[in-house]
């Protein structure tokens, strides 16, 4: 009997269990049959609800998703394919959602994704012209065109958060970029990778705590040296490999011995996910065989009804990283987490000035607003906006924002820094999952964007601004135009009239 993951999922009493596959360039030959296979047993092991398909992972060329999953299909077993707005603008995106729903491939995760890796004659163009918040508003806004044509709804659309983070903008920042993606359309999410139990409940509590009603999947790999190293550097975007598991990882494999002690972890600490309340597990990093897979959940099996003895044996107790909920020995007895990055003086000058400007000169509700346009009609109309953008409106936020000219400003909503000109993925909704420590995934010597404006808008109490909406896409249709007066002939994305995508 074929599998369906939005029924499983559904259920709430279910504890589903999906395997993530990772292609590579090869359209043939060992590895690729070794997926396959993995696929097939997987099916016919039972256990497993879905595989689901990476969409290019950090960056680089593989064998399409959607062209191996619609062939897993065949086997029965039900299918996730993930979904990257770094490949692909807009158009290309919405071609890519129309011929998913014409192949029968429903269950969709929408993400960000990794920045540009190396593909044919060197790094690919990044694009981003959506970030996952948009893409799922798009996919959810085709679900209801279709609908309305007398099909039924197509897509299942999930999400990924990362609750591995220790700063608290971070943090943060990254549930309220959760809560946008859930009103966007998402209706499940898979968390990232880590192994600290305090964060994974971090986010339960949270969505409680915020009335988040959807179901919540943790991934879990299969830990071996070679990956280790790397995800503990911050190399891998999202994921969480503390030092101190590291170095187990390095003495279990020394004393030959690691692979078990991988299946051993992974299996407990998917048991204490199941108790404290998740509706699944993602497992990854399983590339040999099935009979991986199926060692792990034999165990979980046998581990289950104790699984409060393994809790401990995730808990990290750091005192210098931050957690929303957790208060550990250390932070009880005085040595409280301390914010690791300031606000400089300049900072927080800079965003009072251009948090005034703003006010003065674009606010639909100020009282000049109305004064403000007819001088923008009157420049338009007589074809002279160019002397505005050329002489004073270029020269002023090239020297305050690196402005990129894009016609369409979104510096309000990243506390009046610029995303295109800050942000390698051009976000408008909430940060990327892929900072480490507050720094960019792309620019490690830089702080993201998102760090940087919440710690300004902090220090003024006006934090919940900051990722509080859905933010449009960009209108590339303004590029190279003056951002003041398409802001004040609702122009822009800021118009009342404008839909999301």
């Amino acid at each position: 009997m074929k599998r369906n993951f939005n029924d499983d999922i559904s259920t709430p009493d279910n504890f589903v269990v999906t395997l993530e596959l990772v292609p590579g360039r090869e359209v043939s030959g060992q590895k690729l049959d070794k997926i396959k296979g993995i696929a097939k047993e997987s099916f016919e092991d039972g256990r497993i609800t879905a595989v689901s398909i990476t969409d290019n992972p950090g960056g680089n060329p593989a064998l399409s998703p959607d062209a191996l999953g619609y062939e897993m299909q065949n086997y029965g077993l039900d299918v996730i394919v993930h979904f990257t707005c770094r490949d692909t603008n807009r158009v290309g995106m919405e071609s890519r959602a129309l011929q998913l729903a014409h192949m029968g491939m429903k269950n969709i995760l929408a993400l960000t994704g990794d920045y540009s890796g190396l593909g044919y004659g060197g790094r690919g163009t990044p694009v981003f012209d959506f970030d996952s918040v948009v893409l799922i508003s798009m996919l959810n806004d085709l679900n209801m065109r279709l609908i309305k044509t007398g099909h039924s709804e197509i897509f299942l659309t999930g999400c990924a958060v990362s609750p591995f983070k220790y700063t608290e903008a971070e943090a943060l920042v990254q549930y309220r970029k959760l809560q946008r993606k859930i009103e966007a359309g998402a209706s499940f999410t898979i968390t990232q990778l880590g192994y600290d139990i305090d964060k994974y409940e971090e986010l339960l509590i949270y969505n409680q705590e915020h009335d988040v009603d959807i179901p919540v999947l943790a991934s879990l790999y299969l830990l071996g040296k070679g990956p280790a190293r790397p995800m503990n550097a911050g190399k891998v975007p999202g994921v969480h490999v503390s030092d101190n598991l590291l170095q187990k990882v390095l003495s279990e494999y020394e004393s030959g011995e690691g692979k078990k002690h991988a299946i051993e972890r992974i299996a407990r600490l998917g048991v204490v996910l199941k108790g404290i309340g998740y509706n699944g597990i993602h497992l990854g990093g399983i590339h040999d065989s099935f009979d991986t897979v199926g060692k792990v959940l034999d165990r979980m099996d046998e581990i289950e009804h104790n699984w409060e003895d393994y809790r401990e044996e995730f808990q990290e107790n750091d005192p210098k990283s931050f957690y929303l909920y957790k208060k550990s020995d250390e932070q009880k007895n005085g040595q409280v987490y301390k914010e690791k990055i300031k606000l400089k003086v300049g900072d927080n000058c800079h965003y009072l000035f251009l948090r005034t400007a703003h006010d003065w000169f674009f606010d639909k509700n100020a009282k000049l607003a109305p004064i403000y346009k007819k001088i923008s009609s009157s420049l338009d109309k007589t074809n002279s906006s160019w002397a505005l953008k050329l002489f004073l409106e270029d020269p002023f936020k090239k020297l305050m924002l690196s402005c990129q000219s894009c016609g369409d400003c979104g510096i309000q909503h990243v506390g009046f820094l610029c995303p295109e000109s800050g942000c390698p993925k051009h976000t408008r909704n909430g940060a990327c999952g892929g900072s480490n420590n507050g720094y960019c995934e792309v620019h490690e010597d830089k702080l993201c964007v998102w760090v940087r404006a919440y710690y300004r808008m902090k220090k003024h109490s006006e934090t919940d601004e900051l990722a509080s909406s859905f933010v449009p896409p960009r209108l590339w249709e303004l590029k190279d135009t003056s951002s003041w007066i398409n802001f004040h002939l609702d122009r822009d994305h800021q118009a009342k009239d404008k839909k999301a995508a």
